[in-house]
């Protein structure tokens, strides 16, 4: 069973309170664009007053503030055609109340029982929710500028470092080259070797734009292959070779790792060949999983008996690997049959 208003008079006043109910601003036009109704919001949001706003065209409202193209455009062409639109953006600047962005919503009401028309149109204002949303764009393209810059920055301080440590690097081998003393000229050399490794990390960070992550095989074989145009000689070739899958490491420890290898690089070839061999070879190996990697340089030489073996707290080179080797929380075995194997696992 369905109840039906009496009069006319009763629909236009339950329609009335319905409109004043909604917290948008609302109005109702006719055909003609005149207004018919309004919403109480509609009247305190946009300082306007129902005697000077019942009945007159739209656009003439508040000495014109209306006479929006965006909002023309809306319902003159658009609702016509389409009779309904949703999200209409108008961001206008309204007088006595400042700049508003709004959310346009409108209905064209088609009666079956008249030729009238009315349009329904609602507001929404978004002013705040654009404000932050330019503020956090703001922020945002801020904040990818600054990084940026510390990108950039990051790179410089890379590439200076990187020229730094070739020059320092240079410096002593030019060093080693003048001095009288043969122990002098080999720890000149040594220190020489150990720049270099330094160098290495540098200069993999810079090709790879400065990733804290450097990937183990390239640099090794880099770094190994300076080694040998510094440090094996023509009198004794020994090939240096190295044996990495793809497994990659913090800059930090690809440093601890690299001094490592010089280290132990340098021991093989100093003390594995004593004798001229035409297959001598010093092997770098490396191999990740399971979250943990093993490091191994191994020798054909002669094994402990050559001395390739450091013995613990012997020399500044086994201090240093002993130190490294602990600051990367791994452990070192060795073993010396056939030629040396040096093993450095870290667990995960």
């Amino acid at each position: 069973m369905s109840t039906t208003i009496p009069g006319i008079e009763d629909a236009q006043t339950l329609a009335q309170a319905i409109v004043d109910t909604i917290h948008e601003p609302l109005i109702v036009l006719d055909g003609g664009l005149r207004v018919l109704a309004a919403s109480r919001a509609f009247y305190e949001i946009f300082k306007v007053d129902p005697v000077h706003t019942m009945g007159r065209l739209l656009y003439d409202l508040g000495d014109g503030q209306w006479n929006i193209p965006a909002l023309r455009l809306l319902l003159e062409t658009i609702i016509p055609e389409k009779t309904a639109m949703d999200g209409f953006e108008v961001d206008h600047d309204f007088p006595g109340v400042g700049r508003r962005t709004m959310l346009l919503n409108a209905r064209k009401v088609i009666y079956a029982t008249s030729s009238n028309s009315t349009i329904l149109l609602a507001f929404t204002d978004v002013t705040a929710r654009r404000t932050v949303e330019r503020e956090l764009a703001e922020l945002l393209e801020h904040t990818e500028e600054l990084l940026r810059q510390k990108q950039v920055l990051l790179q410089e301080m890379q590439h200076r470092v990187a020229n730094s440590l070739q020059i320092i690097a240079s410096i002593l081998l030019i060093k080693a080259r003048a001095v009288t003393s043969e122990e002098t000229r080999l720890h000149l050399k040594d220190a020489h070797q150990r720049v270099l490794s330094v160098a290495e990390v540098q200069s993999h960070l810079h090709a790879s734009g400065g990733l804290d992550q450097i990937e183990v095989g390239p640099y090794l074989t880099k770094l190994c292959a300076s080694l040998a145009a510094s440090m094996v000689g023509e009198t004794q070739p020994i090939r240096i070779r190295v044996d990495a899958d793809h497994g990659f490491i913090g800059s930090d420890k690809a440093v601890s790792m690299g001094l490592i290898v010089t280290e132990l690089v340098i021991n093989a070839i100093k003390y594995a060949f004593p004798d001229n061999r035409a297959d001598a070879v010093v092997t770098v190996s490396y191999a990740s999983g399971g979250g943990g990697w093993t490091l191994i340089v191994h020798d054909n030489g002669v094994g402990a008996a050559g001395g390739a073996v450091p013995a613990p707290h012997g020399g500044l080179g086994t201090a240093i690997v002993e130190a490294l080797v602990k600051q990367l929380e791994a452990r070192m075995t060795l073993s010396a049959s056939p030629g040396m194997t040096v093993s450095i696992r870290h667990a995960a």
